[in-house]
């Protein structure tokens, strides 16, 4: 019996600055006795809640079965260790596998000679009991399994998502500095949208934010367009139920109205990027799409704003970015009465440019950028602008 099925205890992985979402999206997906750690919660599940939230989680990045946990002083306990389980209760010599590891505080310091180690160990045993080994696929494997060592203990677990949850298959096209998924989810979780006022993101760039967005109001499951999952390669895996779990979260879709999510960007070329992306989901046909910059926008009252505007990347001189931020500022404060803005600022020294209070500064880490989510409430009347040293 392996180590999860023991206990039922397993392991999300989510991007830094998100624990605590990830961890309270896992106690409405079903898990119990969740535990934040660094970059991660420790939760327990039953099958059906894990299938759930392979399937359904906006948050989490991968969800991690543990097989076995062992004390591992060298590179040799590996290979020992590896040649002792009974991998053919998992997958076939026919398949291929990968394996990502990690090393910490510990006297094995080559995480890549970890990997070769325990893939030698895995190749060993099927060698020996049916005469021929399954192959090493790093690119998209039948198999994934994870390797961390801490000191001089190791956990060998099952990747039960397979890809990382943050693919979730609309975006074949990407910008030039494309927002994270999951990121995204969390803007749009924590601006608190409810479908009640409209949804506008004016720098849409290849329309993540837009397709979270629909996501989320519609109840669409994040992995609504994947066919395969890791946890189909666990020994206990159920398909009825799986099947069952997927069509319970499917039917809880619903349609996406009219009007509530639009979204433009000053690049026509985007824009198309992004209405392929969108074209992939349900309803996409209701999201409103326009090739124009933010200046030209009229008025946009009593609705939010979530965006992610150039930073360094998408822009490529510092006074550009510096002017765009500014020039937002002033379109929230004389054209958006009665509005709630989130901006995510990959750079958040821009935010002084924008030249508004923030009510909220969330930290919210971006792939390598360690950017923070800005909240601005834009009153009826109101006409104030903040100096730097307020906003500091």
């Amino acid at each position: 019996m392996f180590e999860y099925q023991k206990n039922n205890t397993f392991f999300a992985q989510v991007t830094g600055l998100m624990e605590a979402l990830g961890e309270k999206e896992l106690q409405e997906l079903g898990a119990v006795n969740t535990k934040i750690t660094y970059r991660g919660v420790y939760f327990e599940a039953d099958k059906a809640s894990l299938y759930r939230i392979n399937y359904s989680s906006r948050m989490l990045s991968r969800i991690l079965a543990p097989l076995l946990s062992f004390p591992c002083r060298s590179t040799e306990a590996l290979t020992r260790t590896a040649s002792k389980v009974k991998w053919e209760r998992i997958f076939s010599a026919e398949q291929t596998f990968s394996i990502s590891s990690s090393v910490t505080k510990s006297r094995i310091t080559n995480s890549l000679y970890a990997s070769q180690c325990l893939k030698d160990g895995i190749a060993d045993y099927f060698r020996d009991k049916y005469g021929r080994r399954p192959s090493v696929n790093t690119v998209n494997p039948d198999v994934r399994f994870n390797l961390h060592i801490e000191k001089d203990n190791a956990v060998l677990s099952l990747d039960t998502s397979g890809e990382s949850l943050h693919k979730r298959g609309y975006r074949l096209l990407g910008g030039d500095a494309p927002m994270q998924e999951t990121v995204a989810a969390a803007i749009i979780r924590l601006s608190e949208w409810d479908g009640k006022k409209p949804l506008w993101d004016p720098m849409c760039g290849s329309g993540t934010l837009l397709c979270e967005a629909l996501m989320y109001y519609c109840g669409i499951p994040a992995q609504y367009l994947r066919k395969n999952f890791g946890f189909s390669h666990l020994p206990d895996y159920e398909k009825n139920l799986w099947v069952k779990v997927k069509k319970e979260m499917d039917d809880k879709i619903i349609p996406l109205p009219e009007g509530i999510i639009s979204g433009s960007d000053i690049s026509q070329k985007v824009i198309e990027t992004a209405r392929t992306n969108l074209s992939r989901l349900p309803f996409f046909e209701k999201v409103k799409l326009s090739g124009q910059p933010f200046q030209h926008i009229k008025e946009f009252h009593n609705g939010v704003i979530v965006t992610n505007p150039p930073y360094g990347i998408r822009m490529g001189k510092p006074e550009e970015v510096q002017l765009l931020f500014k020039e937002f500022g002033d379109f929230i404060k004389q054209r958006c009465n009665g509005t709630t803005v989130f901006l995510y600022a990959g750079e958040p020294s821009l935010r002084k440019y924008i030249g508004l209070k923030t009510s909220k500064r969330i930290p919210l880490s971006n792939g390598k950028f360690e950017g923070v989510l800005l909240r601005i409430d834009s009153y009826e009347g109101t006409k104030k602008k903040f100096n730097k040293d307020e906003l500091n």
